[in-house]
C-alpha cells in the first residue's frame, strides 16, 4: 500500500526528533543480556534500547525502552520511552504492541505534545493489518476510525493530512468488501440482498471507485426484481455522474432490452 521503508524513517524521525542523546555507551552484555532485568541509570539504558534500534534489532530496543519505564518511571525519559517502545514495536511488526503502548502514553499523557504522533502511530498499525477484500474488515474498520480521530482532533498537522489519504484507501477498501459480497449474492439469485449491498457502497462510499459498477448493479438488481422506476433512478444517476463510463454503457444496453418505456428517448 505504500513504501514501509519510508514511513517507518519517517516515523522514527518524529519520534525522537525532540530528544538529545546526553547518555554514553550502552552497558556491556551479551545477546540474551539485554532484556534481562539489570538495574542500569536511565542515561546507559535508554541509550542501550536506542543502539538497538539503530542495529534493527527492535523487539529488543522494545523491551529495553519498556525497561526505562520500569526502573525509572519518575524519569523525564521514561515518557519518550513509552512512544519508541510503540514505535520499536511498529518497526518489528508487532502491532498490537505497538497499538498498546501508544494507547498507554495516550492515557498517561493525554496532552502531551506528542500525542498527535502516538495516535497516528496507533492508526497505521491498524492501517498496515488491513486484510484482503476477502476476509472480516474488523481491522479495517479500527483502522478507518483511528485515521478519522487524527483528522478531527489534529486537523491541521501533516499526520492528519496523510491519515486523509489514508483514509480514502480505507473507505475504497470497505467498498471494494461490498461489492464482493453483493456481487456473490447476485449470483446466488439473491437479488435484494445484493442491492442493499450496492445501495450502501452509493450512498456511504460515493468517492471510492467502486461507485460506477455499484450503479450499475443497482440497474441489474432493481431490474431483476421488477421495479424498473428505481432502475431507471440508478441509471440516471450513473449517466450523470459516469457518462463515459462502461458501466453506464451496459446500463443503457439493459434498459433499452428490459425497460424501453424507461429510457429517454
Amino acid at each position: 500500500m505504500f513504501e514501509r521503508s519510508r514511513l517507518k524513517t519517517a516515523l522514527l524521525a518524529a519520534a525522537t526528533g525532540a530528544l538529545v542523546l546526553t547518555a554514553g555507551c550502552a552497558g556491556r552484555g551479551g545477546k540474551n543480556k539485554d532484556t534481562a532485568y539489570v538495574a542500569r541509570d536511565v542515561d546507559t539504558l535508554y541509550a542501550a534500547a536506542k543502539k538497538r534500534l539503530d542495529e534493527g534489532r527492535t523487539k529488543q530496543a522494545a523491551a529495553l525502552f519498556d525497561e526505562v519505564e520500569r526502573q525509572h518511571p519518575y524519569s523525564p525519559w521514561a515518557r519518550r520511552a513509552q512512544l519508541m517502545s510503540a514505535f520499536s514495536y511498529y518497526a518489528a511488526r508487532d502491532y498490537n504492541k505497538a497499538i498498546q503502548s501508544a494507547q498507554r502514553f495516550l492515557s498517561i499523557h493525554p496532552g502531551n505534545k506528542d500525542a498527535p504522533y502516538a495516535y497516528y502511530l496507533i492508526a497505521i498499525s491498524y492501517y498496515e493489518q488491513i486484510s484482503d477484500v476477502t476476509r472480516d474488515q474488523k481491522t479495517t474498520e479500527q483502522a478507518k476510525q483511528a485515521l478519522t480521530d487524527i483528522i478531527r482532533r489534529y486537523p491541521t498537522t501533516s499526520y492528519a493530512a496523510d491519515a486523509k489519504l489514508k483514509l480514502d484507501l480505507v473507505n475504497d477498501h470497505l467498498a471494494g468488501k461490498e461489492m464482493t459480497i453483493g456481487r456473490f449474492y447476485e449470483r446466488s439469485g439473491k437479488w435484494l440482498a445484493a442491492t442493499l449491498r450496492f445501495r450502501n457502497v452509493v450512498d456511504n462510499f460515493q468517492t471510492t471507485s467502486h461507485t460506477p459498477e455499484a450503479l450499475y448493479r443497482l440497474v441489474e438488481g432493481y431490474l431483476s426484481l421488477g421495479i424498473p422506476d428505481e432502475a431507471q433512478k440508478a441509471a440516471a444517476v450513473l449517466e450523470a455522474n459516469y457518462p463515459q463510463s462502461k458501466w453506464y454503457a451496459r446500463a443503457y444496453k439493459l434498459m433499452e432490452k428490459h425497460a424501453p418505456e424507461n429510457v429517454a428517448a
